[in-house]
């Protein structure tokens, strides 16, 4: 490597040492100190993630997909859905229990890829959750104002109104003052936060319990079987499936976005009392009850009115009012009102943890790193994220940004199951293993690169050279999902339009995915001790991966433009400032510095006793000289 850049005339020292900037990793080790409160509970931590992803969605999803996608087919929607979510799920349980840090993804990758990674993924869940609480809060003032007849609508584009395109037509005050004011109730400690979001995640689950068994008494099982003759054109074949696989499968996409939010207890987990078993439960059990709830809605829904009578905004207000049922109608806006509380909260909860955790690290600033003393909350990080998200939702139209939160939570999914294959098939650190050989008779060890990369040998201690080949193989599937994804497309756009180029190119590119997989299972795995691991590795972080990576290329043109923006700003603050000011570059310079001094020192020692050697020997030959 060093001959092929001297040949071409580039600097390789000055290469590796700008690749050694980008890639210098964080120890694991770092994680075991914090200034943070350990106050939440396995408990705390379920309901924290339970309201961040049962928000309005469970009022709304299940009569969209039924009515648009896949019929009464919609709750294997909500399960295939739910599978996925998982897989992700579990790789987040495995890093939350590995890392238990502060700052999910971004502290995840950290420890794994390195720096540059590492602020790229910190400033896109920035985006994504201070884009995420804006929505929310917005939503809830436009419920509320409906409710009141548009007042605040009324008012406020009367007096205060904002001609300017891309904008709001008004300021919106409410969403403002509510966002400052669940600020101010995170900032004033974790404990009381997370009660006000345990009350609202219970009032909300109660209400879903009620709509369940409220509806129980008007389902029939003939909604599910209706006749082809009996549904309207443009509605699909009838029957329990209208729509086919394929609107099952577009269905699970859209569903896909109801499981989003449970990141959350990953950003906790600097402040769980035992994050190494309290994370891994907290994300599957959170998981397990937000699918149920869909899938309890989902089922009394399409029951009780036919998939192609559904409303799409508010399906259950109109189910009940189809009924003649008044009260329901009152009880379901107000477990509506409290999902968006808790998703207002799971939303602004992660986000000023994240810039504390990047602040704390010298990639952001360092006032955002300070600690409240009597809260033992990042105050000022709280408070500043409170306030832009109050004025984004104040002043912003977020229709068109919404797809921006969802760019960063696919990235952050994709990077966490690609950490789980790094971290899983590391070099070991062991000099001296069980057999008595050592790690470097392992890495000496010739063998052709296919016997390399199917492991022929069987060797199950895992060395550089093997650690090195697992991250090309990640890099490599990462390239195949992007290709599958666009071969795939064909196939759902119109399966009558297949052509036998597009069967050709799916029969080369998942059989060469799966074979990908295989040859990273069979590296040797670390020996390292986990309280919690992903199950089925290589094959659940794989695929979690590829439908991430998925759902990523499936957004559109715009959203990838204003996220390269975001980007471009992201990486004006990495060159100008936290490259420079990074606490690992500072702790590895003083490290050399010390070695250095050392260095030195223990050359002057050695001097000096060559001095003394010289002086000893020839000290009785001057004295005989001089007798002489």
């Amino acid at each position: 490597m060093n001959e092929f850049f001297e040949s071409i005339g580039m600097p390789f020292p000055g290469l590796r040492r700008i690749y050694h900037v980008l890639s210098r990793k964080k120890p694991i080790e770092d994680s075991n100190e914090s200034k943070l409160a350990k106050v939440l509970s396995a408990f705390d931590l379920t309901t924290l993630g339970i309201g961040s992803t049962l928000g309005v969605g469970v009022y709304v999803l299940a009569g969209q997909v039924s009515k648009i996608y896949a019929g009464p087919a919609v709750i294997f929607s909500f399960l295939i859905a739910a599978i996925a979510s998982i897989f992700a799920g579990l790789c987040y349980a495995e890093f939350g229990a590995r890392v238990p840090r502060a700052g999910s993804a971004y502290i995840y990758s950290y420890v794994t890829i390195g720096e540059f990674i590492a602020f790229i993924i910190g400033w896109n869940l920035i985006l994504e959750y201070a884009i995420g609480s804006a929505s929310v809060v917005k939503g809830l003032s436009s419920y509320l104002d409906n409710l009141c007849g548009h007042a605040m609508e009324k008012f406020l584009g009367t007096h205060l109104p904002m001609n300017i395109d891309g904008l709001n037509a008004y300021p919106d005050i409410f969403a403002f003052g509510v966002t400052i004011i669940f600020s101010w109730a995170i900032a004033f400690g974790v404990k009381e936060s997370t009660r006000l979001n345990t009350a609202f995640t219970l009032l909300n689950l109660s209400v879903v319990l009620f709509v369940i068994i409220a509806g129980l008494f008007k389902v029939t099982t003939k909604n599910w079987t209706l006749p082809k003759s009996s549904i309207p054109e443009g509605y699909g074949e009838g029957g329990f499936a209208p729509y086919g696989f394929a609107g099952i499968i577009r269905g699970a996409a859209i569903c896909f976005y109801g499981f989003i939010g449970f990141d959350c207890i990953a950003t906790a987990g600097e402040e769980a009392k035992n994050p190494k078993k309290s994370i891994p439960f907290a994300v599957i059990a959170s998981l397990a009850m937000v699918f149920l709830a869909y899938f309890g809605i989902s089922t009394v829904l399409t029951m009780m009115l036919p998939y192609y009578e559904q409303d799409e905004s508010a399906p259950l207000v109109h189910v009940f009012s189809i009924y003649g049922w008044t009260a329901p109608q009152y009880i379901v806006s107000i477990g509506a009102i409290c999902a968006m509380c808790t998703s207002l909260m799971g939303s602004m909860f992660p986000l000023p943890r994240i810039v504390y955790a990047m602040a704390t690290d010298g990639l952001l600033f360092q006032f955002m790193a300070e600690i409240s003393s009597k809260h033992k909350t990042p105050l000022n990080s709280t408070l500043l994220t409170g306030f832009l998200t109050g004025a984004f939702a104040a002043i912003f139209n977020l229709k068109q940004l919404m797809n921006m939160m969802s760019i960063g939570t696919f990235l952050a999914y994709s990077m966490v199951a690609a950490c789980v294959l790094i971290l899983r098939y590391e070099s070991t650190d062991r000099k001296i293993l069980a057999n008595g050989h050592t790690l470097k008779d392992y890495e000496e060890t010739k063998c052709s690169f296919w016997q390399l990369l199917f492991n022929s040998s069987r060797s199950i201690v895992p060395t550089k050279k093997t650690s090195q080949l697992v991250t090309m193989l990640i890099l490599m599937y990462v390239l195949q999902c992007i290709l599958l994804t666009q071969v795939l497309s064909n196939f759902e756009e119109n399966l009558s339009h297949v052509t036998a180029s597009d069967i050709v190119k799916l029969a080369v590119t998942l059989p060469l995915l799966i074979l990908t997989l295989y040859a990273i299972s069979r590296q040797p795995v670390s020996p390292a001790h986990l309280a919690f691991k992903v199950p089925y590795v290589p094959w659940v972080p794989g695929f979690s991966l590829l439908i991430n990576v998925y759902l990523m290329i499936k957004l559109d043109i715009m959203t990838w433009i204003r996220f390269s923006v975001w980007i471009v700003i992201g990486l004006i603050i990495f060159f100008g400032y936290s490259i420079r000011n990074s606490c690992l570059r500072m702790r590895t310079e003083m490290k050399i510095l010390t070695e250095s001094e050392s260095r030195d020192r223990s050359e002057i020692d050695n001097i000096s006793l060559e001095q003394n050697e010289r002086f000893t020997t020839q000290a009785p030959l001057m004295v005989m000289q001089s007798s002489i």
